[in-house]
């Protein structure tokens, strides 16, 4: 089976398994997933969603995030890691939005990679979920070791990832696949101990077996 059948067939298969997958991120808006995105650097989604429950209901606007007491907000984020880091991007990211994208986020990915903080998993991930718009596929260290494993790119760089899955991925399978290799890669291929004698994807996988 060529490389573009096996990752339709596995598509197919994780799309059976996790129905509806979407982004654990919770957000009203591309601004909210924006941020959220930039938090969860080096952070679980949970951990994010329980800081933005609260963050959400103050910072409603670009303006918002742009006006920020600096050593206010580092507290208010303080949780999700890197926080002075995290705090000084956004706030830099919404000043940018409001003096030169009239407080919107940009919906290109050219623009999203002018913003501080943002990458292009990160801009995928707005671009993907905020818009619905496929420019790629983002790529985090979950999707990098399911990709790893099962023989869909044998690169260690994310975007080189990227790039390798771009080739045999549909165009229209770009924004979902990575939330299926989330998933999977979470429940069943986990990084120290993959599950592969209950996965789905033994029978597809060059890596099934290799960790008992």
């Amino acid at each position: 089976m060529d490389s573009k059948k096996r990752v339709q067939e596995i598509i197919y298969i994780l799309g059976k398994k996790y129905p509806g997958a979407t982004t654990a991120l919770r957000h009203k808006n591309p601004l909210g997933l924006l941020v959220s995105t930039i938090l969860s650097a080096q952070c679980t989604d949970k951990r994010v969603n329980l800081v933005t429950t609260e963050l959400f209901k103050k910072y409603r606007t670009a303006d918002d995030y742009a006006n920020a007491d600096l050593k206010k907000f580092e507290q208010e984020i303080r949780s999700t890691g890197f926080y002075k880091n995290k705090a000084k991007n956004i706030k830099n990211c919404c000043t940018i939005l409001v003096e030169k994208f009239n407080s919107k986020v940009p919906e290109t990915m050219d623009e999203l990679l002018l913003l501080p903080g943002v990458a292009r998993k990160t801009a995928n991930i707005v671009l993907g979920h905020g818009f619905g718009i496929a420019e790629g596929i983002a790529v985090d260290t979950h999707v990098r070791r399911v990709a790893q494993r099962l023989g869909l790119s044998g690169k260690e760089d994310p975007n080189k990832i990227e790039q390798d899955l771009m080739k045999i991925v549909p165009e229209k399978g770009w924004i979902g696949i990575s939330d299926l290799l989330i998933l999977h890669g979470r429940e069943t291929c986990t990084a120290r101990k993959p599950r592969c004698n209950e996965c789905v994807l033994n029978g597809l996988c060059p890596s099934a077996g290799k960790f008992d």
